[in-house]
Parts: structure tokens; sequence; C-alpha cells
């Protein structure tokens, strides 16, 4: 094992089960707050605002604010930030997306950008408009690949679901931020200030978490916590993998 200055963590299967917290993670989590060593939370929704989300996690007994927080929405807005300037946009997505997207000029017409994150009252007509504008030379760009994600009632479709259906009527692939990006990575360890050489990522999924942790060339804890059982028959390996976080020391 080695000592990390720094932890980023994802959170679904990771920190969390739904609204039931794994408490191995959450004691782990005091004993990195006890120990002052600092860290944050990615995720590929982009339904929720960073305030959401640390609502929940300080619901189930994590010390947390928004800043911590990085949804594939904040890096989404982060990445346009950096690539463009004085875009207007078509956004396709819920209130996490809409915020982070909030100080942008709207155009449903001729857009210089069309985003699309998870809408759960997605239409027909929206799809439309977007592979429209796509057509007409909007660039396309997704939050998060994701084709299937967990609520109480089982599994529904993700944001790929969606991006993929407009991506086929526009015959054009977007760019994709979340996981397993390593785009969202990069922008977390930027917006917390983390030297990515002494920060390690923690997840469940190795087709997200850990694939995401490889292409940022950050180190991995992989914990069977969640999706991914055993990473045994990847050709690319997490630096580690573990049962949960209490088989993990703070040296």
């Amino acid at each position: 094992m080695k000592a990390y200055k720094s932890y980023l963590f994802d959170l679904d299967g990771t920190i969390y089960h739904g609204n039931k917290a794994i408490s191995s993670a959450i004691q782990f989590l005091n004993q990195l707050e006890l120990k002052n060593i600092p860290y944050g939370f990615v995720t590929n929704n982009s339904t929720q605002t960073p305030d959401q989300v640390a609502k929940k996690l300080t619901n189930l007994g994590v010390k947390v604010e928004a800043r911590q927080v990085v949804t594939s929405s904040i890096a989404t807005a982060a990445y346009v930030r950096k690539h463009y300037r004085d875009v207007s946009v078509f956004v396709i997505g819920e209130v996490g997306l809409q915020e982070a997207f909030s100080q942008y000029r709207q155009d449903s017409i001729r857009p210089n950008l069309v985003v699309v994150g998870l809408d759960r009252k997605i239409t027909h007509d929206k799809m439309s408009v977007a592979a429209r504008c796509i057509v007409n030379g909007a660039t396309f760009i997704a939050t998060n690949p994701d084709r299937m994600i967990t609520q109480e009632n089982g599994l529904v479709c993700g944001n790929g679901a969606i991006a993929q259906a407009i991506a086929y009527a526009a015959n054009t692939e977007p760019v994709v931020i979340g996981k397993p990006s390593a785009e969202i990575l990069h922008t977390a360890v930027n917006q917390l200030g983390f030297n990515a050489l002494e920060t390690v990522f923690v997840g469940d999924n190795y087709e997200t978490d850990i694939l995401a942790g490889i292409r940022a060339k950050m180190d991995t804890i992989h914990v069977q916590t969640g999706v991914t059982v055993s990473c045994q028959s990847f050709d690319e390996q997490p630096t580690y993998s573990i049962p949960s976080l209490i088989n993990w020391s703070l040296l």
C-alpha cells in the first residue's frame, strides 16, 4: 500500500448503494477527515447539482462541501470553457446540467454546441432538435456514456442510450466527458488542487471508474462493493483491488 496525499472517490457502488451507505466507506472517509487528508467525489450523474450531491453525502454521515463534488455536468462545462469562447448551446438535461450551462446563450436553431445529459422527460421533439442542430454543424458533446443506471425500481436507461439515439440520427459520435474518459478526472484534480501523481481514484466499476483512472494515468483502487467483483480478466489492471475500504490502511 502507498501513502497518498489525496483521494478521489466514485459514489454509487463505492460510497453508497442507492440511498444506503456502505459503512466501510463512510468509516474510511471519517479517517481521512481526522488525518486532514483531502478528498473529493467524481460522479457521472449529470442530473444533480454539487449541492444536491453534497447534501445526500452529508445525510449519510460524510463531511463534505459542494466544491468537493465534480459531476459530469460540472466537468462538461469546464471542458467547454477550456476549448470554446463565446458559444451558444442547445442543452438536453436536468437541473444539474441546466445550472452548469445557465450562463451560456441558449439556441435551439443554430447553436455552436449540443450538450446532452440524462433527461428523464426526454421527448422525440428534443431529440429531433438536437440531431438537426448537429447535422447543421453543431459540435456534439455528451456528459457521460452510461448505458443503464440503477434506481429504486431497478435498471433504467442512462444518458448513453439517449446520446447514442441522437448520434445514430445525426450520424455523428459525441465528445464524451464522463468516465471512462480521463477528462472528468482532470477536471476534478484541477478543481480541488490535487497533484494527480499523489492522488488515488477509488471506484467499483472497472469499465467506467478504473478505466478512467488508467486513462488519466492515476493510481486506482478497485473496491469489490459494486458492479465489478473481479478485475482478473481485464488486460489493464487497477493498481490495487480490495474487498472494501476497510481493507485499506492509511500509512
